[in-house]
């Protein structure tokens, strides 16, 4: 059995009790409660229970507390996973939609998440899901209603024609 972890000297059991009522957290509340017992002298299982732990979470959280002191006892939000897209590709990403597809080069007349999910995968070698892409998109400012595309042969001219030949369905009134 190996000997007992020391706790801090420079906190006292009813220091330790006003933390506990000023703390914003539960969970560190508990904890320092916890400690404040191991402090007026009780052994390590009963302190644990006094903080809702068994003995073992009782010594991880007194090397946080010697090591970080009361604001040691709060749960640390832990990072996730790191970001598949970098700064700078963020940046070449917008540039890409914000000029749109070559038809000859990239084999589309307006980008879908599918189309620029394989664009991703040539040019970094980044597998996102069209979901996660689309979440991309919209934190750069996107939106994922796009104009309908027009054909690049189409003449301006002969469709404002069409328009005024047209005639209207109902008379006006």
């Amino acid at each position: 059995m190996s000997a007992a972890i020391g706790l801090r000297q420079d906190f006292g059991a009813d220091e330790l009790r006003r933390l506990a009522v000023k703390a914003s957290d539960a969970d560190q509340a508990r904890r320092l409660l916890a400690l404040a017992a191991v402090c007026d002298g009780m052994d390590r299982e009963e302190a644990g229970r006094v903080g809702g732990m068994d003995r073992q979470t009782l010594r991880d959280w007194v090397h946080r507390f010697n090591a970080q002191g009361p604001d040691g006892l709060i749960n640390i939000k832990p990072p996730g996973r790191p970001r598949k897209l970098s700064a700078e590709q963020d940046e070449e990403l917008r540039q890409l939609v914000e000029s749109g597809p070559d038809p000859e080069k990239d084999g589309v007349v307006r980008w879908r998440c599918v189309d620029l999910k394989r664009v991703l995968g040539e040019r970094f070698g980044v597998d996102l899901s069209a979901v996660s892409l689309g979440r991309a998109l919209k934190k750069l400012g996107f939106s994922h209603i796009s104009a309908r595309p027009q054909h690049p042969a189409q003449d301006a001219q002969a469709i404002a024609a069409f328009k005024k030949s047209f005639p209207p369905w109902s008379p006006r009134r």
